[in-house]
């Protein structure tokens, strides 16, 4: 049976409540919502907005109305980017920015359409980071956009106090919140984030192809895509009002009840306990490793209030693929190797040209599988 540590990139297995309910989905709201009044269509706008309310109750937004159903984190974060900047802006990210922040920012100053500023984040000192966004603040920056926790290294930003910087200077906060939601707490209104976006299919245990932008303060946003809303149908416009300015077309059904059932599975779970028992694991895991002078490992010991649940680590003298591939091949552990898609922060801690391996948890995840994952590499290192 496969040891399954690839979290980080999606969650598996579902529970069991979240793969009924998408087979519920299917069989029983096949209809289009918010484009007919018979009942197959109101039963299918019901279990829509209902979910839509789970989330809003969830990450303690102040309306069901800036929920936002996408494709996924990628495409929300997208949105946000090319919505809401306008010609001659400018942007401060963090070095350790997935390419979902870095790649559609990169294309837009090719075209000499924005500016952005990378501020490196000090390992351990919120203050030193903090002094390095407000470095990188100018006269034209528009918005800062940063990770909650990297999803390489999981080292967590002091996002709330990073909210509060872009908003003494008038500025948005806009937080990826895609290896966090689920697992770190997120009180949109009290902590006044002004947008985040979360992927539904890692830590809030949904299916592939869902997201969501959640949007928490009155923001001029342009639409990436335009079509039909089944509301102000004879206007050749986009409506100007949340949700449906920016859920353009038929929407995932299947994946946005299914994100329902995986939040109502972390909230019957308790999302500290979730949050207790990963990061558990990654100690457990750190500890046992710690000491083996050909592992390496590239941050401080993990705890909650400064990381999430995500360890990276090498092998000296050996490629992060292949030491993957040996955890897949021999023992049937499931990691990530190489870049994950987030180079910034491979350059931030030197890593650009090894990788590293990622082990992440999820609820299902055992000390069991942690001790197997250890001795393993171990072995691996030892014999090499």
């Amino acid at each position: 049976m496969m040891i399954y540590l690839d979290n980080a990139a999606t969650t598996s297995p579902k529970p069991e409540r979240v793969v009924r309910e998408v087979d519920r989905a299917m069989r029983q709201y096949s209809a289009n919502p918010g484009r007919g009044g018979h009942k197959a269509s109101l039963d299918t706008a019901k279990a829509v907005f209902d979910t839509r309310t789970l989330v809003k109750d969830f990450f303690n937004m102040e309306s069901e109305e800036g929920v936002i159903f996408t494709p996924g984190c990628t495409a929300s974060l997208n949105m946000v980017i090319k919505g809401v900047l306008k010609k001659g802006d400018h942007v401060v990210i963090s070095c350790l920015e997935h390419n979902a922040v870095l790649r559609p920012l990169h294309k837009l100053k090719q075209y000499g359409f924005i500016d952005y500023t990378v501020a490196d984040v000090v390992i351990g000192d919120d203050e030193a980071t903090l002094q390095s966004f407000r470095s990188a603040i100018n006269a034209r920056t528009r918005m800062i956009i940063c990770t909650h926790a990297s999803n390489v290294f999981g080292i967590r930003l002091p996002v709330e106090r990073l909210c509060a910087l872009a908003h003494s200077y008038g500025i948005l906060f806009c937080m990826d919140a895609a290896q966090s939601a689920g697992v770190l707490d997120i009180k949109m209104t009290d902590a006044g984030y002004d947008i985040v976006c979360c992927a539904g299919h890692k830590g809030l245990y949904g299916p592939m192809g869902i997201g969501l932008l959640l949007i928490n303060c009155d923001v001029p946003m342009n639409t990436l895509i335009e079509g039909g809303t089944g509301s102000e149908s004879f206007n050749p416009a986009m409506p100007g009002y949340l949700p449906d300015r920016f859920e353009s077309g038929t929407l995932n059904i299947p994946g946005i009840c299914g994100l329902g059932a995986g939040i109502r599975f972390v909230q019957t779970k308790h999302r500290e306990r979730i949050a207790e028992h990963e990061m558990k694991l990654i100690r457990y895991a750190y500890h046992r490793l710690k000491n083996d002078d050909r592992i390496i490992l590239y941050t401080p010991e993990p705890e909650l209030e400064f990381s999430a649940p995500v360890l990276s680590l090498n092998i000296r003298n050996h490629d992060s693929e292949e030491v993957s591939k040996y955890l897949s091949e021999r023992f049937g552990i499931a990691t990530r190797a190489g870049l994950h898609c987030a180079p910034l922060a491979h350059n931030f801690m030197g890593t650009s040209e090894s990788g590293t391996v990622r082990v992440a948890p999820s609820v299902f995840s055992t000390q069991k599988e942690i001790q197997i994952l250890c001795n393993a590499l171990k072995n691996f290192s030892h014999s090499s």
